[in-house]
């Protein structure tokens, strides 16, 4: 007769193991989240970094075209934002940087007046011969804007090389857009200042935009 104080009863044993094994996979799913928000978070964050230091950076040079980004008008009176892009165009060009000056933007609704046409009205009033002036009213955000005007300046015989003209945080997406369409861009941009709004929201844009595209992304908005 075998002695009860030696016997072990091994039937829990398949129980931990069980145990075990269903919380393998919720493990895996928890570590698998945490690593994709941390590939997300890194991303996001080397993504402002760059934005912020590009927002630094003046890029002035020669090129084929001094592109001046589209921002709000009033009535065919540029708002200070778009006066202070018109402005440092008018520098560039007096610099002779670039031969033509090309500007961009279209309308909102009940608008009179395009941010390209104010553009063109403000530098006639300033000297530039109309001949020396490209107007692009196609598109409402940037990559329409930019892709338009990579369409006109190289069906006119220019070149692809220009000089993108806005605000400070704008430079990293305007830049990365610009490529995208087939411009060869640098930045100069005006001497306003960026907030970190703005900073965050050029940094989110960005982002999408490297992920899906910026055509797609501009669509999103939309």
């Amino acid at each position: 007769m075998q002695d009860s104080d030696s016997y072990t009863d091994h039937r829990p044993e398949p129980e931990a193991t069980n145990s075990s094994e269903k919380a393998s996979p919720v493990k895996l799913a928890a570590l698998s989240t945490a690593a994709f928000v941390l590939v997300i978070v890194t991303f996001v964050g080397v993504t402002f970094v760059q934005v912020w230091f590009q927002s630094m950076r003046d890029e002035i040079k020669s090129a084929d075209a001094i592109v001046v980004l589209g921002a709000a008008q009033w009535d065919g009176i540029p708002s200070p934002v778009l006066k202070a892009r018109l402005d440092h165009a008018l520098d560039l060009y007096a610099k002779e940087l670039a031969p033509y000056i090309v500007t961009t933007g279209s309308k909102q609704k009940g608008d009179r007046y395009t941010e390209a046409y104010t553009g063109l009205t403000y530098l006639l009033e300033r000297g530039i011969p109309e001949s020396k002036i490209i107007v692009i009213v196609d598109g409402s955000n940037t990559y329409q804007s930019l892709s338009a005007t990579s369409t006109a300046i190289q069906g006119v015989g220019l070149g692809n090389e220009v000089l993108l003209v806005s605000d400070p945080y704008h430079a990293l997406r305007a830049k990365e857009i610009a490529r995208e369409v087939g411009l060869d861009p640098s930045f100069s941009p005006t001497e306003l200042d960026s907030s970190f709004e703005q900073l965050a929201r050029e940094t989110i844009g960005t982002s999408i935009g490297r992920i899906i595209g910026f055509r797609r992304a501009s669509t999103l908005s939309e």
